[in-house]
């Protein structure tokens, strides 16, 4: 599996209801996309009282089950048009060391991503056991509705993805960003 995202940063008075509206009338062409987990549309506002957003952003979150998935939808229409609209992202990727997903997780309605580095020599087996870990915490006793970790070896780095069905205070710390789900795509 392969953990994907890119982000737009929009100006500061960009209007986000043009986004949330383009989720609207978009979100459900990748509903069934092949080899797709699921595709979280994400935004942040820094406008209108949202918490936890120093800038405006627009940045999907992907979970595919191969990267050929991933391959089909970056040399797709879908992308052409988006990178038309918006410009050529950074598309930032993991591999995948464990996710889990409730069947309730197309109710989340806020989610939050952390990018942290692993420090040079660091035993990746046990660090990935404690990642696990952490997603069993988070889902069981925190309440998220999903949950992924994965890791990048040339940045080293790993990546905390969580859905969650509301806004917690907790959300609001360092390193953390915060989104908005506008629509979750999930495979059939």
């Amino acid at each position: 599996m392969l953990a994907m995202q890119y982000s737009f940063t929009l100006p500061g008075d960009y209007d986000m209801s043009i986004i949330r509206q383009r989720i609207a009338t978009k979100g459900h062409l990748m509903d069934g996309f092949p080899l797709l987990v699921f595709k979280a549309f994400l935004q942040a506002s820094r406008d209108e009282g949202r918490r936890h957003a120093s800038e405006n952003l627009y940045a999907p979150f992907y979970l595919w089950d191969s990267n050929e998935g991933m391959n089909s939808f970056l040399g797709g229409s879908g992308f052409a048009a988006l990178t038309a609209s918006f410009g050529w992202p950074s598309v930032k990727t993991w591999s995948v060391w464990h996710s889990r997903l409730l069947p309730t997780m197309a109710d989340a309605v806020c989610a939050t991503r952390e990018i942290v580095p692993i420090a040079p020599y660091t035993a990746l087996s046990d660090l990935q056991m404690a990642e696990t870990e952490s997603i069993a915490v988070d889902v069981e006793e925190k309440g998220a509705l999903g949950a992924v970790v994965g890791f990048d070896p040339a940045l080293w780095t790993l990546v905390r993805f969580r859905l969650w069905p509301q806004y917690r205070d907790a959300m609001d710390k360092e390193g953390t960003q915060a989104y908005e789900v506008d629509h979750l795509s999930i495979s059939a």
